[in-house]
């Protein structure tokens, strides 16, 4: 079989790491860099490691707060399907209308939804929060057969876009 078979059938062909960085922003200069200089960058990848997931709570959630939350978003749904049927359905003299009815109906239930849904975790959660996930490096890894030629032309790149966070591009 040959690797582009293997591939499709989402087996990935060997690779090595050829240079680590410590923030993804770093690890994509480096690929823009090889793009630049013709290199085949769909036989890299970046690949990020010590994957954590963050979630950073931004504060306390009252049902007060989850219910003016749901009604932003009940609000937003009404407008958004009241746009789309004002584009497809000539409702020119109501329009008005119909949005503010849909509007009031989108925040009424939108409101009533989230505070009862809060309300019934029966204290669980009472805060709101997002997510996300951090690495603790990025590595550049490429195919085996071109990470020889992926490391001489990164060896190219000026200090300056090398070390741009202060010694971020480390040869593996």
């Amino acid at each position: 079989m040959t690797a582009a078979h293997d591939e499709d059938r989402g087996v990935q062909p060997p690779r090595e790491t050829i240079a680590t960085f410590r923030t993804y922003r770093d690890a994509e200069r480096a690929v823009d860099w090889l793009s630049d200089r013709g290199f085949a960058v769909d036989r890299v990848s970046i690949v990020g490691t010590g994957i954590a997931i963050v979630e950073q709570v931004t504060g306390r959630l009252t049902t007060a707060r989850a219910a003016l939350s749901g009604a932003a978003q009940g609000a937003f749904v009404a407008l958004l399907f009241t746009l789309l049927l004002g584009i497809f359905f000539t409702v020119a003299e109501g329009f008005w209308a119909l949005l503010l009815t849909a509007l009031g109906a989108g925040v009424l239930f939108g409101a009533v939804f989230a505070a009862a849904l809060h309300a019934s975790r029966g204290g669980r959660r009472d805060f709101a929060s997002t997510s996300g996930l951090s690495a603790d490096r990025f590595e550049l890894q490429a195919e085996v057969e071109v990470a020889a030629e992926a490391r001489l032309v990164l060896d190219e790149m000026p200090p300056s876009d090398r070390d741009h966070a202060a010694g971020a591009l480390r040869p593996a």
